[in-house]
């Protein structure tokens, strides 16, 4: 079997940034339960929006900043900073499956404001970190 090195680098790369990325969203998480209490995944809230806003910002400075010598560095960037780092960091499974436990549990409340402020404020938060890109970089 004939091993792709470009496919294995990307590889690399993703599985690099994605382990970082993971783990700063593990260690958030446990300093939102800690500071703010268990009972509401705001660690989860807090990664998917400053995720959305990074990767707002991380879009821009690609497009505006980040010319190598050739499309391979920006490949990589994109590759380990936003498909590994900014993937790993944020998470629509967690997100979800917190929505659905509110709903099993009859919080409704807490589900139209965690399912709808978490989709609205990451939404926001990219546009905001391109706009900020934008002004900064461009």
């Amino acid at each position: 079997m004939r091993v792709n090195p470009r496919l294995m680098s990307s590889l690399l790369y993703v599985a690099c940034g994605g382990a970082i990325g993971a783990s700063l969203r593990y260690v958030l998480g446990l300093a939102a339960a800690r500071s703010l209490g268990p009972d509401y995944p705001y660690g989860t809230m807090a990664a998917n929006v400053l995720g959305g806003f990074l990767m707002g910002v991380l879009a821009g400075w690609l497009a505006f900043k980040v010319v190598g010598p050739s499309e391979t560095v920006s490949e990589n960037l994109k590759l380990f900073l936003g498909v590994g780092l900014l993937g790993g960091f944020t998470t629509f499974s967690t997100f979800s499956l917190d929505a659905v436990t509110m709903l099993e549990k009859k919080a409704y409340g807490s589900f139209l404001g965690y399912s709808v402020g978490s989709v609205v404020l990451s939404i926001g938060a990219v546009m905001i970190g391109l706009m900020l890109a934008r002004k900064v970089f461009a």
